[in-house]
């Protein structure tokens, strides 16, 4: 699969930095397969961040993705970058999860607020972008 999961977080929605998330993406060779947008229920919202749960920064995690609107992409590579790894290349545009330690010119460092308000989540592995992507624009 040479797909993977991109959310648009709330801070970036409500300051209404979509579109240039977007042209961000567009330019670095990213084609939009997929998208829509939705606000998450405190339920879907534990289930997607499941793997954190327990950790201290959770219920912040929660808190913020519930608190409005995310956008939700699934991302593939244009014709010319087809020989990326999608998964990669897309964590490489975006920047680190600190938008302070993002490199200069990514999506995190211009957009992010803080670690958990950094704009975007992108999938970590191929396996879970075939799940965030399930679970995201999957039939149930």
């Amino acid at each position: 699969m040479n797909q993977t999961l991109l959310l648009i977080k709330p801070n970036v929605v409500k300051n209404n930095m979509v579109g240039e998330v977007i042209a961000s993406l567009e330019k670095n060779g990213l084609v939009i397969e997929n998208m829509k947008m939705e606000k998450l229920t405190t339920r879907r919202a534990k289930e997607f961040y499941s793997v954190h749960k327990g950790k201290p920064f959770f219920d912040k995690l929660v808190e913020f993705m519930t608190s409005g609107s995310i956008v939700e992409i699934i991302l593939e590579v244009s014709e010319e970058n087809r020989n990326r790894n999608i998964v990669e290349y897309v964590r490489k545009v975006i920047g680190n999860t600190d938008p302070e330690k993002a490199g200069h010119g990514t999506i995190r460092s211009r957009f992010g607020d803080s670690v958990t308000e950094n704009a975007v989540h992108a999938s970590d592995s191929a396996e879970n972008a075939v799940w965030e992507i399930e679970f995201m624009f999957g039939s149930g």
